[in-house]
């Protein structure tokens, strides 16, 4: 059966799009980017309506936020009786029992098979910021190790940890320092695991192991380009730093709560993180997230060390019960690993086909496709971005990213209709042949 979206009534933008874009581009400041500047009125399962009419295939979640959909019906239930008794009073001040909830659920569910406590704030970067906080105070120790290709956020420590310099660093610095980055065991570009973690301990041999508080990692990367590291690594880091005192924080922000088919990436690896963090999809669209690790690490902050005004706002905390409420079905992950099926059906014979197609990989929901030259790997962003256009204007949704912007990530809902969700890369996977196609017939 053919789906019958995308649905295209106009062209990309449409008319009304593009009049409330120039309206915005007169009242935001012009540092927020937009991947596809659309204005959206409704959103299903699997789509996105514009005011134009146009209905697009939603391939990218709102970076993996809107997991369970960007109109889950639960969460509105849940976010609406919220409503009928009260938007806030600050859990510093007063507090709620859904909050309560959040971080039972969270202790219970994240690996690790120790006591847990648990704390939430509202943004990813505010989860890596305070993870650094509870680590210095846990062990008196001041220095945080990152990996290279690695995301962590927008302030201005995070900023420190995040390796791709632009949009995000340019401009912004200088930037705190206590920073140290290491090598990342990549796959495709990287030494793989035994240099890397070579190279780590050299680095920590150098500077002394009292010289660090933690070691922060993403189980697979996400603004980096969605790199699956190198089979050991993870468990290498595990060794590692449990050797030498550091604490592991692993930052499942982007690819935790079910997006690579179990509910963290770091299951995959088999190893468990002094601290956890989560945010994106835990709030399914309402700004919560969270750091979860052992009671006695969590615990070494001082009363009134941690917080924030908004940090665990009642309403996000019950979207976030309704995401553990969809997470619990028993079809949810299932469903996610045949996403990865599906994706892997459509994207790997791409890759014998077409020379400028480097590699195909990820878990489950939140997998890549990444373009450089055949015989060099020199990045070719511009091949990525040329498709994403092109899919954009088809009514698919798409996102690039990687340290060199040659990468398609594909982050689609977890509960995507399985239809649509074939259309979109039917969409997409003759669109990359074309593409590619017509520039070696002009070569």
């Amino acid at each position: 059966m053919t789906s019958p979206v995308p649905h295209l009534v106009t062209d990309i933008p449409g008319p009304r799009s593009r009049q409330l874009h120039a309206e915005r581009e007169r009242a935001v400041a012009r540092g927020f980017g937009a991947a596809l500047p659309v204005f959206v009125s409704h959103a299903t399962a699997s789509t996105l309506e514009d005011v134009d009419g146009n209905i697009l295939i939603d391939l990218a979640s709102g970076i993996a936020v809107t997991s369970v959909g960007a109109a889950n019906p639960r969460v509105r239930e849940r976010v609406s009786a919220q409503l009928d008794r009260f938007t806030h009073t600050c859990f510093m001040v007063t507090e709620y029992e859904s909050f309560v909830r959040v971080a039972e659920w969270l202790n219970s569910h994240v690996p690790g098979d120790f006591d847990k406590r648990t704390a939430l704030f509202s943004t990813g970067a505010e989860a890596v910021e305070n993870a650094v906080k509870i680590a210095r105070a846990a062990t008196g120790r001041p220095g945080i190790l990152v990996v290279d290709e690695a995301y962590h956020g927008r302030s201005l420590l995070t900023m420190a940890m995040t390796a791709k310099e632009h949009p995000y660093k340019t401009s912004f610095g200088p930037f705190p320092g206590d920073v140290v980055r290491v090598p990342n065991a990549n796959p495709l570009r990287g030494e793989g695991t035994e240099a890397a973690l070579a190279a780590l301990e050299e680095t920590i041999a150098e500077h002394g192991a009292e010289a660090f508080a933690a070691l922060v990692v993403e189980p697979i990367q996400g603004e980096g380009g969605f790199v699956v590291p190198d089979a050991g690594f993870l468990a290498g880091l595990r060794r590692i730093t449990a050797e030498n005192g550091i604490l592991l924080v692993v930052d499942e922000i982007q690819a935790g709560l079910g997006r690579t088919g179990r509910l963290f990436a770091s299951e995959h690896e088999g190893i468990a993180g002094d601290l956890t963090l989560t945010a994106k999809a835990l709030g399914a669209g309402l700004p919560l997230s969270a750091v979860t690790g052992r009671a006695d690490v969590m615990d070494a902050v001082h009363i009134g060390g941690l917080g924030g005004t908004y940090a665990g706002n009642p309403l996000a905390c019950e979207a976030a019960l309704a995401v553990f409420e969809e997470l619990e079905k028993p079809e949810l992950l299932p469903d996610v690993r045949r996403i990865e099926e599906t994706i892997r059906h459509h994207l790997e014979p791409l890759e014998a086909a077409i020379d400028a197609v480097a590699d195909v990989r990820g878990r489950g929901a939140m997998m890549a496709i990444e373009f450089a030259d055949a015989e060099t790997l020199e990045p070719r962003a511009d091949l990525a971005q040329r498709i994403s256009a092109a899919c954009h204007a088809a009514g698919v949704l798409t996102l690039t990213c990687g340290t060199f912007g040659n990468v398609i990530r594909l982050l689609p809902p977890l509960v995507i209709d399985p239809v649509v969700l074939e259309r979109g890369l039917e969409i997409l996977t003759d669109i990359i042949r074309s593409t590619c196609r017509a520039e070696e017939a002009a070569a």
